[in-house]
């Protein structure tokens, strides 16, 4: 289906987009070409770009077809560098959207710094298909004006070439533009730059624009960046100077060809390590991918979204700011990584973690998010100006759920130090007296009430989930004493705090009525499918009769009490079980791959159960989105919803991908 030539549309949806990222960044690309979302230069820095927040007035950078054009989108093998194809008739044009790396590069390498650079790669491949390419930066979120000039650019060699500096108070960037041509015959394009009116759409301060009328073999790559401070390098009169500062190269065609590819092999490289060799690789690869893109390489800290705002619900409230690091998020994110034989990654959370154990709050707890630099202040503040995604108000930024008690994140947090001594690098004797005030605390807390996994914003409750995690904590701890021969000296007290709280657990959170385990102690009556975590953590076995019976229920649709529809699972029924929110909201991603794997734990011994969860993962791999990308929800009609990339889904896509497929060769061994 061909689209309408342009430039002015409405929302594209949330699934219609694919992510590039540089390990302190990431940006949104939708499949008609836009830049919909980009904050510079870290996760967590007022954004540049979001159009997908407010179509007028976000701000974007869009090179889009003047003709009608069909688009497919696709990341490049093994790889988180993105093209864009537009076609039609008269052409074929392909646009390589990328944040630029090189092999081996890593924080503590200063051989060649990281180039801040977003790169877009127009080539023709086939014809001639006119764009127009406009770049509309929004500063800090669209609420600061600039100002906007179009001057030489210093880093040409032996030519005039021209390009676009923005400057607003907070924050400079400048838009560069070099051609080429991968034919001898063909010529290299010329790009004028223009300035560009939008303040009618709201914008506060001028856009550039550029008219691009190539050829087959054509190619033009935009170079977006703040500019870095330069090496002044004295030269003779009339000499070339060709000595900048590495941050600061002359931006040639070379160079920038050089980047694509070295990008692109940093990918490969990446992905290459990867031990996993069981079914669905190709989904299994594709999240660990994402999930790279998701960790902040100079603090080790992994954002649980790299972006903000984006709804649960079109039109609904469920707007929140995922561009921090959750405990639990980051715990499980690292958990999958471990699986994949990533440690590097694992070691450098673990870092971040230890720094935060050092930073313990007064009374010894943690919070249960910190900012990705390890800051405890995420003030949550409402953007009135913005739109919203599809009318989605309010936009949020920060978190005021920063400072909620929920004390599942000790278990979380517990069970991925546990598997990073399996795994990767050794617990030192300080750090595991860190980790045994952390069990004192849980100990001391367990009996405590919480806001839980969900973050409901009403009232405190004894949600079973918190209390199966507050065990998994405890349990962890005495592992890690026994397997490492630790001194505990209050081994015997952690013991008997373990074993009540199971028998607890067993007694008050168990609906006998039902025969299902309730959300909490105080209304077990109401399903939550985050119990369905009790096999995942071992706290129970998958045939234990009374997690089979309650997986049952969860597989009930709502109509007849339960929680799945259409394969899908809502993590509660929020027209009975009262979060002070409000609102509706999809099915959770996480909860049904969550109920793919219990499937699969109880399975082991029930081969129709294990059929089930087959067919439940398979149709959910459906719902990915057509670059294999996962959105936090998904709605009755099957539309991507909530904040993407959503990193807990992908982490739990790999675990549950990973543990059907052992069970299913064992299975087929037996």
């Amino acid at each position: 289906m061909q689209k309408p030539c342009t430039v002015d549309r409405d929302y594209i949806p949330i699934s219609n987009h694919g992510l590039i990222g540089n390990l302190h960044t990431a940006a949104m690309v939708s499949i008609d070409g836009s830049i919909e979302s980009y904050c510079v230069p870290n996760f967590d820095s007022p954004s540049i770009f979001a159009r997908i927040l407010d179509k007028d007035k976000g701000g974007h950078f869009s090179i889009t077809p003047t003709e009608p054009y069909s688009t497919k989108q696709n990341y490049l093998p093994s790889s988180n560098v993105l093209q864009t194809k537009f076609m039609n008739e008269t052409g074929v044009v392909n646009v390589i959207d990328f944040l630029p790396r090189r092999p081996n590069d890593n924080y503590k390498s200063k051989t060649k710094p990281l180039l801040h650079w977003l790169v877009r790669r127009v080539e023709v491949i086939r014809g001639s298909l006119p764009l127009i390419m406009q770049c509309a930066p929004a500063f800090n979120y669209a609420r600061s004006s600039h100002q906007t000039t179009i001057v030489n650019d210093p880093s040409a060699v032996n030519k005039e070439r021209k390009m676009a500096h923005f400057q607003s108070e907070e924050l400079a960037l400048d838009l560069r533009c070099v051609g080429d041509s991968v034919l001898d015959t063909v010529s290299e394009p010329e790009i004028t730059l223009e300035l560009l009116d939008l303040s009618k759409k709201g914008h506060l301060g001028p856009a550039v624009q550029a008219h691009l009328n190539l050829t087959e073999g054509q190619v033009v790559t935009f170079v977006l960046r703040t500019p870095p401070k330069t090496t002044a390098i004295p030269q003779p009169t009339g000499a070339v100077n060709t000595a900048r500062s590495p941050d600061d190269p002359f931006l040639t065609k070379e160079l920038v060809y050089d980047l694509f590819t070295s990008t692109n092999r940093y990918w490969l490289e990446w992905i290459h390590k990867s031990s996993y060799q069981g079914s669905w690789k190709e989904a299994v690869n594709r999240s660990a991918l994402a999930l790279k893109m998701l960790i902040f390489e100079p603090t080790g800290a992994v954002v649980a979204s790299p972006t903000f705002s984006l709804p649960e619900y079109i039109g609904g409230t469920r707007n929140w700011d995922y561009r921090a690091t959750w405990i639990r998020d980051s715990s499980f994110t690292l958990y999958a990584l471990i699986r994949l034989g990533y440690t590097f990654e694992a070691d450098g959370f673990m870092e971040f973690i230890f720094n935060r154990l050092r930073d313990k709050n007064p009374d010894g707890s943690l919070q249960i998010m910190y900012t990705i630099h390890g800051g405890k202040d995420l003030e949550e503040i409402e953007l009135d100006h913005l739109d919203g995604h599809k009318g989605s108000k309010p936009v949020r930024i920060g978190n005021g759920a920063a400072d909620h008690v929920q004390l599942d994140i000790y278990g979380e947090l517990m069970d991925c130090i546990y598997l990073g001594q399996k795994f990767g690098k050794p617990l030192a004797y300080d750090d595991w007296i860190l980790v045994r005030e952390l069990v004192d605390y849980v100990v001391a807390n367990k009996d405590e009430p919480d806001l839980s996994i969900w973050e409901v914003r009403n009232k405190k409750r004894h949600f079973t989930y918190s209390k199966v995690m507050l065990w998994v904590a405890i349990d962890r701890g005495l592992r890690l004493a026994d397997k490492r021969s630790f001194p505990c000296p209050n081994r015997q007290k952690w013991y008997e705090v373990r074993d009540s709280l199971y028998e607890e657990i067993m007694q008050k959170a168990w609906n006998k009525e039902g025969k299902y385990f309730g959300q909490s102690y105080d209304e077990n009556e109401h399903l939550d499918a985050a119990v369905l975590v009790m096999p995942l953590v071992f706290f129970l076995q998958g045939p234990d009769p009374r997690f089979t019976s309650t997986l049952k229920a969860i597989l009930r649709s709502p109509e007849r009490g339960g929680l799945t529809t259409n394969n899908l699972v809502y993590r509660y029924d929020t027209s009975k079980s009262d979060d002070g929110v409000g609102g509706e909201e999809g099915t959770f991603c996480l909860c049904t791959l969550w109920c793919v794997e219990a499937l699969t734990r109880a399975g082991s011994h029930d081969r129709a159960l294990l059929t089930r969860a087959v067919s439940m993962f398979e149709d959910f791999l459906l719902y990915l989105n057509h670059v294999g990308l996962c959105t936090e929800e998904v709605s009755k009609s099957g539309e991507g919803l909530g904040n993407a990339v959503q990193g807990f889904t992908h982490v739990t896509l790999i675990s549950a991908a990973y543990n059907l497929s052992r069970t299913l060769r064992n299975f087929k061994t037996a």
